[in-house]
């Protein structure tokens, strides 16, 4: 290695040390503070930090209440991922032809994404209201029953995730579009010459040049949808019953309403560790797809 390289690399990590650092500090000693009471018997009435291993996973995965809310989360992230991916793609497409006042689209789109989680769930608990609210008062003006969202068990789930994909669609949108911008006319004015139609040069030419930007739209909204926590608290606390419990929340009751920090601890690091699994398959596959 010559000299020079040598002397821009000490000038790389002296410029990226603090930063580095200070992204230590601030992350990865929380991260191994929950990481050691995952492994104790630390609880918020013996609040001690006795090392005790791995038995906090051992109950917790021992548990039918875990594996409910790991399937419960399995659903809803892969129907949420799904609808937004879909909804994000067809309006990105039909973006792409616009020309006219594009900006504003973009600007009313994004509306959604730059609201917090909070807000957005505390606007449609007020909307799907049982008896006041505007979703089923537009329902009895039209002669339809009312229905109860977020309280029937059946609905809760789908409610939620119509709430989510409403939400989150904006981001995907944001991220195709600027996949789709940065695709070549080469391919289709060769495909028009050679006669292809538009459904044809959509599949066989935008999706192939497209997929490396969908899978990291795809693996960061998994991502997203895996974590999320602020609709569950406002909207339905994980009920009605335990039918909304996401994994996040299972493992907020359990550190906090159940009182064992070391068994929440203990949840949080396999939902944890399930999304680093999920991060580490999608990219394993991206780089697959580039050789």
């Amino acid at each position: 290695m010559s000299t020079r390289t040598t002397d821009m690399m000490r000038a790389g990590w002296g410029f990226a040390g603090p930063g580095l650092t200070m992204l230590t500090i601030v992350m990865g000693l929380p991260v191994l503070y929950a990481a050691a009471i995952s492994l104790s018997s630390m609880t918020l009435i013996r609040p001690a930090l006795n090392i005790t291993g791995f038995g906090n996973f051992v109950t917790i995965m021992s548990e039918p209440l875990f594996w409910n809310s790991l399937g419960i989360t399995l659903r809803y992230s892969v129907a949420t991922v799904t609808g937004e991916f879909i909804a994000g793609l067809g309006i990105a497409l039909m973006l792409r032809q616009v020309i006219a006042m594009r900006g504003v689209y973009f600007a009313v789109l994004t509306l959604p994404m730059a609201m917090s989680p909070v807000a957005v769930a505390l606007i449609w608990r007020m909307l799907l209201q049982p008896n006041l609210g505007i979703v089923n008062q537009t329902l009895a003006g039209l002669g339809l029953p009312m229905v109860d969202w977020l309280g029937n068990s059946g609905l809760a789930l789908k409610t939620m995730i119509f709430i989510d994909i409403w939400q989150q669609t904006s981001f995907v949108i944001l991220l195709l579009s600027a996949g789709l911008a940065s695709l070549p006319r080469e391919p289709y004015e060769a495909a028009e010459v050679d006669g292809a139609s538009p459904m044809q040069q959509f599949w066989y030419i935008t999706l192939p040049l497209l997929r490396p930007v969908a899978m990291i739209a795809v693996v960061i909204q998994l991502i997203n949808e895996f974590r999320t926590y602020d609709l569950i608290y406002i909207l339905t606390k994980g009920g009605p019953g335990i039918s909304t419990e996401l994994l996040s929340f299972f493992a907020y009751k359990r550190a906090f309403q159940g009182l064992a920090l070391n068994e929440g601890s203990a949840a949080a690091f396999i939902l944890l560790l399930i999304v680093l699994l999920i991060t580490v398959v999608f990219f394993f596959l991206l780089e697959r797809r580039k050789n």
